[in-house]
């Protein structure tokens, strides 16, 4: 897995490392969060959880991280190959597991380990490399000891979330759903604003005319914003499968390799 990093501040993280290119604090907030949890998780007790299982959450942040980074520039077109390039050359993002993501049957994979046939016995790969539709009842719920994987080989049928956990959310289409939902409210804001204007030039002593229709708002609703309370992930039912939906699109969509560069035409944050 990449290595951790070891400031907050992505900027800082290695003082080596060349300044970020244009375009960089589009994904910094993202990446730095998932750091500061990566930190969290290692330093939590391991009390009552297998020696494999406390090393779930470093395998599984790393494949989110990866992950995050590899759809905002081949799937959504949100940054430039130079910040993709910056990410993967100081290894913010794990570049041998992205590498094998470009391959067919390891669009999913979640880790380079586990299918590298001398950690399992008889020279064979992990249970989570078996589609489920091959395996026996009892297997159907098995998870690879190493990495928490449900499942990450390619396929109809497979897990959308791999881990079963936030860290199996696609991030990059949490955040780009987030983008959306808050231009629909900023556009219904505006537009109830005029309409109150208009209400008021037609008649002044009218009131109550100029209520918002919010009976679509939910529990859900905190899951958006600057600041959700979720933090970078999707908290609540809705986000997360509008987000999954998303991802499955982009997927469905995706007919050019993933090797070819996003066109020069399409537009990138900077």
């Amino acid at each position: 897995p990449a290595q951790p990093q070891r400031e907050n501040n992505m900027n800082r993280w290695d003082p080596k490392a060349k300044k970020p290119p244009k375009g960089f604090n589009y994904l910094a907030p993202v990446l730095s969060a998932l750091e500061n949890e990566l930190r969290d998780k290692v330093r939590e007790s391991n009390a009552g959880k297998r020696n494999t299982e406390s090393m779930w959450p470093v395998h599984q942040i790393n494949w989110q991280r990866s992950r995050y980074v590899y759809d905002l520039y081949y799937q959504h077109r949100k940054i430039s190959k130079k910040v993709y390039d910056y990410c993967v050359k100081n290894k913010l993002v794990d570049g041998a597991l992205i590498a094998k993501w470009k391959k067919s049957g390891y669009e999913k994979l979640c880790s380079t380990y586990v299918i590298n046939s001398n950690n399992y016995k008889f020279g064979t790969t992990s249970i989570c490399r078996v589609p489920l539709k091959d395996r026996g009842p009892e297997q159907m719920t098995a998870q690879d000891p190493t990495t928490g994987c449900r499942g990450c080989a390619s396929g109809v049928g497979q897990p959308r979330n791999i881990f079963g956990n936030k860290y199996g959310q696609n991030l990059a289409a949490v955040q780009i759903a987030r983008e959306k939902r808050m231009e629909e409210m900023e556009r219904k804001r505006q537009r109830e604003e005029e309409e109150e204007e208009e209400q008021r030039k037609i008649a002044a002593s009218s009131k109550g005319t100029g209520d918002s229709e919010t009976d679509d708002s939910d529990s859900d609703e905190d899951d958006y914003g600057p600041a959700p309370a979720a933090g970078v992930w999707a908290g609540g039912k809705k986000l997360e499968e509008e987000s999954e939906r998303m991802a499955e699109e982009f997927e469905a969509g995706n007919e050019r390799g993933t090797d070819e560069q996003p066109s020069k035409k399409q537009k990138i944050n900077s």
